[in-house]
């Protein structure tokens, strides 16, 4: 027996020990040795007001030994469990194989995808994020529906760069001296003058300071340009910094965008970026580059250095750019994701999919790399028609599978997987 549901009274027992541990479980993997109770499983998780996700696990049977006392019929067992859940409205993820032994690898990976899976409905839940300023003007493609996240439970704090402005005299000297040394030993700043880089420590400061005392866990910036003529600076080094503690923070207020990257620093624990789909690679149809003025975090760089924003650095005047962070991103795989709110329908829609940074030379400025995706065009085709923006989030990680798996699941979302 060993604590296995097989009545009423083990779901209730069981239940009472999913209540009393509720905080601490972030999932529920369920294993089936055999057919046993179909209804135990549901019971149990409805009885203790759990809402997690749940894998559903069963055990192969030995085809040598399928008589009374060696088969199992756990294959048969798993769909009856399924439907039960189905039944009672609880949503819930399966492995690969529908019967697969513990042992095994592929049971392994099935588990490190659900711990992902799991960090990402648990992070999602009354999330908080940032909206620092108004987006740009010119970029219609960054609107997004607070009230469409807060259906999902994911709440926007909002305020003005005014405000960042008016804290930032207020930062003391010793504090801003402080972030100063940070700052430098974040990354090579030798090119940008020490007053920017003392604007830069005390913006950073009062953003960090407002995200602390709100509760937030991702910012998304209004970074052009009124920053660049109202204090001489661009955010984009602070920006990088930010997400290197895993602390996200998106380009041009771009909140949907940033929660894209919350959702895969969540499933990979790594830090995110935010790019442009930007340029084709020549003629291959399977190339593009990705690029951005210079907010990626650290580790997303392959090699960076600090400066101007080269683009707007064209309207406001280099002297007024600084605090861009520049260089390619490092090579290997990626994952993708982008997601926007749908006003006309009233959801959230989504893609997602991997590829590779490659080690091809893009001659451009900025922060950049070139992306390798199979069926490139196929996925540009389908974010044009289906009305997507320009802005993409990436991490150097591979976990399409569990972002889909979380979204479409747990959360309803509509998430087209590109491969």
């Amino acid at each position: 027996k060993l604590g296995t549901v097989e009545t009423w009274e083990d779901a209730k027992k069981c239940a009472a020990l999913f209540k009393a541990q509720a905080e601490r479980i972030d999932g529920v993997v369920v294993t089936l040795p055999n057919f046993g109770d179909e209804k135990g499983v549901a019971n149990t998780l409805r009885l203790s007001g759990l809402e997690v996700p749940v894998l559903v696990h069963a055990f192969p049977d030995d085809p040598e030994h399928l008589d009374l006392a060696g088969r199992g019929d756990a294959f048969c067992g798993k769909i009856s469990v399924c439907n039960n859940l189905a039944q009672f409205g609880i949503p819930f993820s399966l492995t690969r194989l529908h019967t697969v032994w513990p042992e095994e690898e592929i049971f392994r990976e099935d588990l490190r995808r659900f711990a992902q899976v799991c960090r990402i409905v648990r992070g999602l839940k009354n999330l908080k994020i940032g909206a620092i300023g108004a987006r740009p003007s010119a970029f219609n493609t960054v609107r997004f529906s607070e009230k469409i996240l807060e259906m999902y439970g994911i709440s926007v704090e909002t305020i003005d760069l005014s405000e960042v402005m008016f804290a930032m005299e207020k930062v003391s000297e010793e504090d801003a001296r402080r972030k100063l040394d940070e700052i430098r030993s974040y990354c090579d700043v030798h090119m940008v003058p020490e007053e920017k880089l003392l604007t830069m420590a005390r913006f950073g400061l009062v953003v960090e300071r407002w995200m602390a005392e709100n509760d937030l866990k991702a910012t998304a910036i209004q970074c052009w340009t009124s920053m660049e003529y109202n204090l001489g600076i661009t955010p984009c080094g602070v920006m990088s910094m930010m997400g290197e503690k895993l602390m996200p923070s998106a380009c041009e207020v771009d909140v949907a965008g940033v929660l894209a990257m919350y959702i895969l620093r969540l499933a990979s624990e790594k830090p995110s970026a935010l790019v442009d789909w930007n340029n084709n690679f020549g003629n291959d149809p399977e190339k593009c580059v990705l690029f951005h003025c210079g907010n990626y975090p650290k580790s997303v760089f392959e090699k960076m250095e600090m400066r101007y924003a080269d683009v707007i650095g064209t309207t406001v005047g280099t002297e007024n750019a600084y605090g861009s962070c520049r260089g390619n991103i490092r090579p290997g795989p990626f994952t993708f994701l982008r997601l926007s709110t749908d006003d006309l329908r009233g959801g959230i829609k989504a893609y997602v999919g991997e590829g590779e940074i490659t080690r091809d030379v893009a001659s451009t400025f900025g922060a950049w790399g070139v992306a390798r995706i199979p069926n490139l065009q196929q996925l540009l085709f389908f974010i044009c028609k289906n009305g997507f923006e320009h802005h993409v989030a990436i991490n150097l990680s591979q976990v399409a599978l569990a972002v889909q798996e979380a979204l479409s699941t747990y959360f309803g979302i509509e998430v087209y997987l590109h491969c």
